[in-house]
């Protein structure tokens, strides 16, 4: 499958990160993110949703044109000012390769992310990861407001 025109591609030791939508494995994501510690129990709706409507990074295994996807990196932007990076993953098996700081690496340069004012991002347990790409605890945090709700996926999946 060719990648659509305006979708970006990068390849290393064989590995592939593309922005093109149409290679996402969306049944692999939804089986990912659905017992993930941030999504879990996310309706597969949702997930389609929030792809079709963000700038997409997936990670894909060396081989042919139907290489199957061992990664993710979402960007919700408006490619001006703002980004919220988010799913964030590298399946077990390939971690520790260097993956994850590639595919974060990627996202950075692409041409629709330079120059905004400011990426957010929460994590658990990924600091480390993110610190030397010049992500650091939020500076003001008594600025900073959220409307949580951690529970919407089960009551929504009991409804």
């Amino acid at each position: 499958m060719n990648p659509d025109a305006s979708s970006l591609e990068w390849e290393h030791d064989g590995f592939l990160v593309s922005t093109d939508p149409a290679r996402l494995d969306v049944a692999a994501i939804h089986a990912f993110l659905s017992r993930s510690y941030w999504a879990a129990g996310i309706p597969l709706e949702v997930l389609e949703r929030s792809l079709r409507n963000s700038l997409c990074f997936g990670l894909y295994t060396p081989g042919s044109l139907l290489r199957p996807q061992i990664g993710l990196a979402r960007v919700v932007t408006d490619r001006a000012t703002f980004a919220y990076v988010c799913d964030v993953y590298v399946l077990s098996e390939y971690r520790g390769r260097g993956l994850g700081k590639w595919l974060l690496s990627c996202f950075q340069s692409h041409p629709d992310l330079q120059g905004l004012r400011r990426f957010n991002l929460v994590t658990r347990d990924a600091h480390s990861l993110y610190a030397p790409l010049g992500f650091r605890p939020i500076a003001h945090p008594d600025r900073y407001m959220e409307k949580l709700d951690p529970d919407v996926y089960k009551r929504a999946a009991s409804a």
